[in-house]
């Protein structure tokens, strides 16, 4: 029990550096590559970033494609952190076992976007805030899939 536990610490402090490359690989995209942050966005409030004037319906197309690029960019950081310190790496040749790492982040980042897309363009929630939709989704679903799926445990 104390080793779970330490599993899931370690989990966790590699996930928290893991979501704040995500975001802000993702608010760097959405400031200055696909700008999406509205005026109001807290990024654009306490960090000077710009805001754009798009549509609602643009800046929930464009948030999505910020976050799938901290998305790569955050996990190849995750994968390399756990396998390192979290799981042990053998149940599967390292390609196959990145390659599910990917598609087990990939179905949680569809989920994850698809709740930034709903709550950006149906509910006018800020981009930032949405963003950590993203994250909550992608947590439980990480884990369950790479502990019992993709590492040996």
């Amino acid at each position: 029990m104390a080793n779970l536990f330490w599993q899931i610490f370690k989990y966790g402090v590699i996930g928290i550096l893991a979501t704040a490359i995500n975001l802000a690989v993702a608010e760097l995209f959405a400031a200055y590559v696909w700008p999406c942050l509205g005026s109001d966005d807290l990024f654009v409030k306490f960090l000077g970033f710009a805001s754009s004037s798009v549509s609602d319906v643009e800046r929930a197309t464009r948030a999505v494609y910020c976050n799938f690029v901290g998305f790569f960019v955050a996990n190849l950081v995750c994968w390399l952190l756990n396998r390192r310190y979290v799981f042990t790496p053998g149940r599967h040749h390292w390609i196959v076992e990145y390659a599910l790492f990917l598609a087990s982040s990939g179905f949680a980042i569809l989920c994850g976007s698809a709740a930034i897309w709903t709550l950006v363009r149906f509910y006018g929630m800020q981009t930032t805030y949405s963003f950590v939709t993203n994250v909550l989704v992608s947590v439980i679903v990480n884990f369950v899939f790479r502990k019992f799926f993709i590492f040996k445990g």
